[in-house]
């Protein structure tokens, strides 16, 4: 069932907390429901990418299933692959070969003309990039799920079509701007946080020695939480404007970015199951109805 083509999909990253969103695109797969635009930023753009080839539960065969048995976050990767996330198992061979991605699909339903952006961030403008692949290469779509989730310090700078990129959400977690700056004045957004959180966290200048080549990223990572919790605030003035219908966790977030806690994500995902059911039963006549 196609969503109205002026209703674009938006996800947020967030790390492991991102088994919510892989559980809602799960449900909203169940019921057949799928959305012409979709923009999705780190974790939030890698669960996307197997709702768009139609793999339901591949997501949650990635993130929950596989961490079990390979462990694929730690510093040992860190120290052996220069990235926290084990990026040979995760970009190489889960996709070709442990939980094969359906690229066939993929691309079939981008030559229809389905849109699928993933949000990076620009090391040397500062600047968050919206990127497809649209010409069937699927290491550069793997790249971009790489580059999309690269987070700072701790994962290395993802070369992309010659530009030094980083975590899509340095410079805009939850691109809401971009869905309707390309034309989709509604929108639906998953979330990966409670209604009213916000990071108490403080922002600090950093150091000239950190990404010492890159100092228009250094004013972003310096920037970054005050940033972010303004489009918390932005997220709850359109969804009280209706603007926006906004799916985000009830229960009380347990689950860390680099969570490794089997139980604490199944009860996450299952939350994100339940809630995208009830999404679509109270939703869907106005998702699809015209305007």
């Amino acid at each position: 069932m196609q969503i109205n083509s002026n209703i674009g999909l938006v996800l947020e990253g967030g790390g492991m907390r991102g088994v919510f969103t892989s559980g809602v695109l799960d449900a909203f797969m169940k019921h057949d429901v799928f959305f012409r635009y979709i923009v999705g930023v780190s974790a939030g753009a890698c669960n996307g990418l197997s709702y768009m080839s139609r793999q339901p539960r591949r997501a949650k065969i990635s993130n929950i299933d596989m961490l079990a048995k390979y462990d694929y976050i730690g510093l040992r990767h860190l120290v052996t692959q220069g990235c926290i996330l084990d990026p040979e198992l995760l970009y190489n061979k889960f996709p070709y070969e442990i939980v094969p991605f359906d690229y066939d699909t993929y691309f079939a339903n981008i030559r229809r003309g389905d849109v699928f952006e993933i949000v990076t961030t620009n090391c040397l403008t500062g600047r968050s990039e919206y990127l497809q692949e649209r010409d069937g290469n699927s290491h550069r779509l793997n790249e971009l799920a790489r580059a999309t989730s690269s987070l700072p310090y701790v994962c290395k700078i993802v070369d992309i079509d010659g530009q030094p990129m980083l975590d899509g959400g340095i410079a805009d977690s939850i691109p809401i701007e971009r869905a309707i700056a390309t034309g989709h004045s509604k929108n639906v957004v998953i979330c990966t946080r409670n209604k009213g959180w916000r990071d108490k966290g403080k922002d600090h200048k950093q150091p000239r020695f950190v990404y010492r080549n890159y100092p228009r990223l250094r004013v972003l990572l310096s920037r970054r939480l005050k940033f972010y919790n303004e489009q918390l605030d932005m997220v709850d003035r359109l969804e009280a404007e209706n603007s926006i219908l906004v799916i985000r966790p009830e229960k009380e977030i347990v689950v860390g970015r680099m969570e490794k806690d089997i139980r604490k994500l199944e009860n996450l995902y299952e939350e994100g199951v339940a809630l995208g059911n009830r999404f679509i039963k109270e939703h869907l006549s106005k998702l699809t109805a015209p305007y």
